[in-house]
């Protein structure tokens, strides 16, 4: 087991190199003796009180085989109703944590899916946080009754630091080195959108100037400018908007099922520019997976593992160097026939037969007709 030192819950916490003190309830965590501080993403379980069959020898071995440091959930832990698993649980054709006019037993399918996955984790002893997804929300609990999960996990780390009125969950958590602060890590909620409470706290959080890595859910604008504008034929186009898209490959590479038009800024991104936030990760989109750089700052989507839907499924580390901690080190990795492999080994390829050809294809005209008939 990887050392890492204690979280440490303080009203005040000053520095001794002279920087502000942090925010109250700040959380501590620490390189230890180690030169490097990985930090492993997971994202979209998206599952419901009888876990998937595949998610926890998923979650076993996605530990296992990259021992982290730190474990980064971004959101959508629940899925909140819909009718359909295609057998992957216990419950055949069922899914969803939701119960219509019964919220103790939604609140305990909520439970009952929270401790499938974060009781895996804490066989590890290893710190882990949440960035809420908007599956999450969905699932329509009180404001206090997500904090008070979290809490019933000892190695569960989130702390509600930003203490908005809609009651999102953001936490910033500073990674030391002998003492001083080395970098930080964000964990954002953006659920149910980022509102201006949250974006005034994160611009008053005292981070010292320290690179950070900022961990959130739904991708903001700013991702859409990895995409470039090409043509029908080129490898990976994605008609959107009538238009032929791809991943920029002069900026970014990876596999996407989705695109989007360049343009458009989100408030977040200028912020985090000012907090030196050195690279931006998401979930979310389940099926993409990709890493890109615009304006300085690294961006990128993260393989999901809802096995209620097809795949791909994966994860993401990213390696913090105690020496050069704005340098951005990251791999995502692909899950198949039980393992882990980095997709720079072996990319992803949609499955070549002929009823994905034809639903690509229909997606494809649906799409098409849908821009058409804007007009």
């Amino acid at each position: 087991m990887k050392k890492f030192v204690s979280i440490l819950l303080a009203a005040l916490v000053l520095f001794s190199c002279g920087l502000s003190a942090l925010a109250a309830d700040a959380a501590t965590l620490s390189f230890g003796e180690k030169d490097t501080f990985t930090v492993l993403q997971l994202t979209d379980p998206q599952d419901d009180a009888y876990p998937a069959h595949k998610l926890i020898p998923f979650l076993k071995t996605a530990i296992e085989s990259t021992e982290p440091d730190f474990i980064m959930l971004t959101g959508d832990i629940v899925e909140d109703t819909r009718f359909g698993d295609i057998s992957s649980d216990a419950q055949p054709l069922k899914e969803g944590v939701f119960v219509k006019d019964d919220y103790d037993k939604t609140l305990e399918n909520v439970k009952a899916a929270c401790d499938a996955i974060f009781g895996v984790l804490e066989q590890y002893e290893i710190p882990y946080a949440i960035a809420m997804g908007n599956n999450d929300y969905k699932a329509k609990l009180k404001a206090e009754d997500w904090p008070a999960i979290f809490a019933a996990y000892p190695h569960c780390v989130t702390v509600d630091m930003s203490d908005d009125a809609q009651g999102h969950i953001d936490t910033y958590f500073a990674v030391e080195a002998d003492g001083q602060p080395v970098c930080g890590l964000l964990a954002l909620d953006n659920g149910q959108s980022f509102n201006e409470e949250q974006l005034a706290w994160l611009k008053s959080l005292p981070t010292g100037g320290v690179p950070c890595y900022a961990f959130e859910h739904i991708a903001f604008d700013e991702v859409n400018n990895l995409y470039e504008v090409c043509s029908v034929f080129d490898d990976g186009a994605i008609l959107t908007d009538g238009k032929a898209m791809r991943l920029n490959q002069a900026i970014a590479s990876g596999h996407t099922e989705g695109a989007s038009l360049p343009g458009g800024g989100s408030a977040q991104f200028p912020v985090l520019k000012e907090k030196n936030t050195v690279a931006a990760f998401f979930g979310h989109y389940h099926t993409s997976g990709y890493t890109g750089v615009y304006d300085g700052m690294t961006l990128g989507l993260t393989y999901g593992c809802e096995f209620a839907k097809a795949g791909p499924y994966g994860i993401r580390t990213v390696t913090i160097h105690r020496d050069d901690p704005g340098r951005v080190d990251t791999t995502l990795y692909v899950y198949k026939n039980g393992a882990f492999t980095p997709q720079s080994d072996a990319p992803y390829r949609p499955a070549n037969n002929v009823l994905a050809k034809l639903f690509n294809l229909f997606a494809t005209l649906f799409r098409t007709l849908s821009y058409l008939l804007k007009f």
